[in-house]
């Protein structure tokens, strides 16, 4: 599980082994009491019912002590033997870097430099280095966003689309790509954006990419009721159940919604969050523990 986006120049990292109950409800209070723009807070198993690891993931050094009076009531004196860690400026590209290796979903190849020879005649190529932001297509949430965005290509041509929360472009690329057609991408993260437009112009799309800066669908090109054929979010559970109603207002009559960023336990959440805005479930892709959701308007 995860709350906050990863920041993109964290400096350092707090990790702590607990229990699964204790994990879960520290890494939603981080979530909810630092910036999800400065911290990223994950847990996850670290073997066959054992414990759980929770690492947490700042852009400036954290108040150590602060961090273990927030943490004790949840997972008692466990956090005493909590570990803060000093991050080295490259640790953060190294590690979205190691073990690159290209992705296939439908027609839609995703790529290092590195790896232009895998590329065959008939790919859709989209080629991605240094990830300063989420999304190198190789993390579950995208790869089944890719899976789920080719599918519908595959039936219906979409003449608009929107991808929220954007990271590096990805998913808006590969949209360009199977469409030939304009697609507008946002991010609340400036930083985000400035490198989904170098990954554009990397990639040849810049003609076809509308980018904007703003949370949610918040900017003019975005905010547009009624216009989107497919809206795409791969963000996180909580506040894709807080876009519910924007993202419903944006979407074509006859729209579909991509939605992931979610782990297993978040479907059912998520998912009475828009079955209340007259969505439901078209499709469902499990990857690495996470799902990728498509949902389509409930004909009446």
């Amino acid at each position: 599980m995860l709350e906050g986006l990863p920041p993109h120049r964290p400096t350092h990292v707090l990790r702590l082994t607990t229990t699964e109950a204790a994990a879960r409800t520290l890494t939603d209070i981080l979530g909810e009491v630092f910036d999800p723009a400065e911290t990223a807070v994950a847990a996850f198993e670290t073997g066959l019912n054992g414990p759980w690891l929770l690492e947490a993931y700042f852009s400036s050094r954290p108040d150590e002590q602060a961090l273990r009076e927030l943490a004790r009531p949840f997972v008692g004196d466990a956090v005493d033997a909590a570990v803060f860690s000093e991050i080295a400026p490259r640790d953060w590209i190294k590690t979205s870097l190691d073990g690159l290796k290209p992705v296939r979903a439908g027609r839609i190849l995703v790529h290092g430099a590195h790896d232009r020879d895998k590329r065959r005649p008939n790919d859709l190529a989209i080629e991605i280095e240094a990830a300063l932001a989420f999304g190198t297509g190789h993390h579950g949430t995208t790869l089944g966003c890719l899976l789920a965005l080719s599918d519908i290509c595959r039936r219906t041509r979409p003449a608009r689309v929107l991808d929220v929360g954007t990271g590096t472009g990805i998913l808006a690329f590969a949209a360009a790509r199977l469409l030939k057609r304009t697609v507008i991408a946002g991010d609340i993260d400036p930083e985000a954006v400035r490198v989904a437009r170098e990954n554009a112009r990397l990639n040849g799309l810049h003609p076809f990419l509308g980018f904007y800066t703003a949370p949610g669908v918040r900017h003019a090109s975005a905010c547009r009721r009624g216009r989107f054929d497919v809206v795409m979010a791969n963000i996180l559970a909580k506040p894709l159940k807080k876009l519910a109603t924007s993202l419903t207002r944006v979407a074509a009559p006859n729209g579909r919604l991509i939605l992931s960023g979610l782990l297993i336990a978040d479907v059912p959440g998520v998912l009475s969050a828009y079955r209340l805005h007259g969505w439901t479930l078209r499709r469902k892709y499990h990857n690495e523990g996470w799902a990728a959701l498509i949902l389509q308007k409930t004909r009446r």
